[in-house]
């Protein structure tokens, strides 16, 4: 049984901020590729389809929430979010599963990243779970070197959870395998971090640059920033749970004291002043748990934000729009 990389996103609002969808991505011409990746690499029966896998459509489903409509003025990014410019965002849909071959859809989603890639646009990604980041920064081989930045309460550094290697658990340890990855920044860790302290050894002999939620708390965003090398090519990587449970509350492992919107919003259009951010995923969302859909959109919001800071960093060869 042979699938596409991807398929069309469900109804309300099939698509992330109104955006056309192409699921050929060899014909995608876009600045920007929203991506779907529901399906992560199941540690039992139960989780192979979990409250998870809803996160990426039901993002999309609030897109009215989270912009009115593009034309707004919209104060988190000084203006349009496009600029007034001819951004191509496109969505290109969700990388589906084969129910019959569970090890197929992260294979198809490093092609997809790949493909996107090769488009000259930049992938955002809606998980799923945390697993997912590694085939999409398996995507990334030929465009390193990448620092990654990881926003989330855990560390994310098991080498395997029942011999599963590439699980929720795991995307920070796979990465810091891959080549391409230079430099990697965990933002927000906090309470037990899921992490053993065998992990936390092997996340500090490797170089990883750790800092709790209470160090960003004290010493505010920007000593974060300033401890990231300028002119580096970034990945962003948010955990929901990496923000406070008051922000995003639909996450499967709340803990108090996370980071806030504004610190997030504020690290993110840091980046895109220091470098080059090259591809964001939003992960870990449980769209059943949610309050209001307060997570959705505080998710929505986030991506608007860069891609906002983004195409007034001139990421983007977008003319001035045409005036209706």
């Amino acid at each position: 049984m042979s699938l596409p990389l991807t398929v069309p996103p469900t109804k309300p609002h099939q698509s992330f901020l109104w955006s056309p969808i192409e699921t050929n991505l060899d014909v995608l011409d876009a600045h920007i590729a929203i991506m779907g990746l529901p399906f992560g690499s199941a540690y039992h029966a139960g989780a192979i389809s979990n409250d998870q896998t809803r996160a990426p459509d039901a993002i999309r489903s609030v897109t009215d929430r989270i912009s009115r409509s593009i034309e707004r003025y919209d104060y988190d990014v000084g203006g349009p979010i496009y600029d007034n410019r001819a951004l191509k965002v496109v969505d290109v849909g969700n990388v589906p599963a084969d129910m019959t071959d569970l090890s197929t859809h992260y294979p198809r989603a490093t092609e997809a990243i790949a493909k996107i890639l090769a488009a000259g646009a930049l992938p955002i990604t809606l998980g799923g779970d945390h697993g997912i980041t590694t085939p999409v920064l398996r995507g990334f081989a030929d465009h390193g070197p990448i620092t990654i930045v990881h926003v989330d309460a855990h560390l994310d550094w098991r080498n395997d959870v029942g011999g599963v290697r590439d699980g929720l658990s795991s995307p920070m340890r796979r990465a810091s395998e891959m080549p391409h990855v230079k430099d990697m920044f965990q933002i927000g860790i906090r309470a037990q971090g899921s992490a053993r302290t065998e992990e936390v050894e092997a996340a500090t002999a490797y170089g990883s640059t750790i800092i709790p939620a209470f160090e960003v708390h004290d010493s505010g965003i920007e000593s974060v920033l300033a401890r990231i090398p300028d002119g580096g090519r970034y990945y962003i990587s948010i955990d929901a749970d990496g923000l406070d449970p008051t922000v995003m509350p639909a996450v499967e492992g709340p803990a108090p004291g996370g980071l806030t919107f504004h610190q997030v919003r504020k690290l993110i259009h840091g980046l895109v002043k220091k470098g080059r951010v090259v591809g964001m995923d939003i992960v870990e969302i449980t769209p059943s748990t949610d309050v209001n859909m307060i997570t959705c959109i505080t998710a929505g919001r986030l991506i608007v934000n860069l891609i906002g800071a983004a195409v007034r960093a001139d990421y983007f060869d977008a003319p001035p729009a045409a005036q209706g």
